[in-house]
């Protein structure tokens, strides 16, 4: 668990790539937004098209997930993506380093007693979201009403590491890292909230195939186990951007949950993310490839 911010790593020469494009995207997060909005359209509009493997597993998910929508629909689906993935960049490193009170004056929050009624009874939450490009900012955005940590994949540059960890404990009540398992065990037993996406592919952890859009997807079990060691409450928490303006979603927690099936319950969790996803299908991360591993051994992007 992290609570306070690391030490500055060394500036060693070998480090200065990195502190270069950390000291970039700093000055970047405190631009205007409607600047950095125009920008980030512009990064997305270049990613599509410089990078072909991330476009081509994006335009495969969607095939998989919503066949419903012709091919034209999901093609313009897909420049909405990349384009909201640009302006998610700008929106991570705004939440990070910038300031946020443009978007306090306008977001809208609901739910937020959920969580205040379970701090009430002394019962942790675990705050379930999937990989949205607005998560970062409405997590910051949500703390200004709960003490919130938060759950992350460690940087192996120890620049990124620092900088990041620097910038989420502005707001975040603790990091724990991919390997803190006990130290969130803890922190949920307390009665915490912590945020938790469980909605990509983690090679090497404990993972069944549940249902993704109808399509087996290895998902980590996690939620399950966090509930089954903790008695914590696992309470979906969606978010979007509308225009310039954020909507925050408490739901309420799932029920009955936890059961004897892992299965069953990782199914209901991904569940609560499709439904998300289908609200705001733009701003989900697509080019994640969700669903690679499968039951009888075939990647779906093969």
């Amino acid at each position: 668990m992290t609570s306070t911010p690391p030490d500055r790593p060394s500036l060693a020469p070998r480090h200065w790539p990195v502190w270069l494009g950390v000291g970039l995207c700093m000055a970047l997060a405190r631009l205007p937004w409607r600047v950095q909005r125009s920008l980030g359209a512009a990064v997305g509009w270049l990613a599509l098209r410089l990078l072909p493997d991330r476009r081509e597993a994006a335009r495969t998910n969607l095939a998989l997930c919503l066949p419903e929508l012709d091919a034209g629909a999901r093609e313009a689906l897909l420049r909405a993506n990349f384009r909201d993935v640009g302006i998610g960049l700008f929106e991570f490193a705004r939440a990070w380093w910038g300031d946020v009170a443009p978007m306090r004056a306008s977001a809208r929050i609901e739910g937020v007693d959920v969580l205040q009624r379970l701090q009430a009874e002394g019962r942790g939450a675990l705050l379930v979201s999937g990989h949205f490009m607005t998560l970062e900012m409405c997590g910051r955005l949500l703390c200004d009403h709960v003490p919130l940590a938060g759950m992350y994949r460690r940087h192996r540059s120890p620049v990124m590491e620092w900088a990041v960890l620097r910038g989420r404990l502005r707001y975040a009540s603790a990091m724990f890292g991919n390997g803190d398992t006990r130290a969130a065990i803890r922190h949920l037993k307390r009665g915490g909230v912590l945020w938790y996406a469980p909605d990509q592919d983690m090679r090497g952890k404990d993972t069944v195939f549940a249902p993704f859009f109808g399509i087996p997807a290895a998902t980590i079990t996690a939620t399950h186990q966090f509930a089954r060691m903790t008695g914590c409450a696992v309470v979906p928490f969606f978010h979007r951007r509308e225009g310039a303006d954020y909507v925050l979603q408490v739901g309420q927690p799932l029920s009955p949950f936890p059961t004897d099936d892992a299965v069953a319950d990782t199914a209901a969790v991904n569940a609560a993310i499709e439904a998300m996803v289908r609200q705001a299908p733009s701003q989900y991360l697509w080019l994640h490839r969700r669903f690679k591993r499968q039951p009888d051994g075939h990647s779906r992007y093969d």
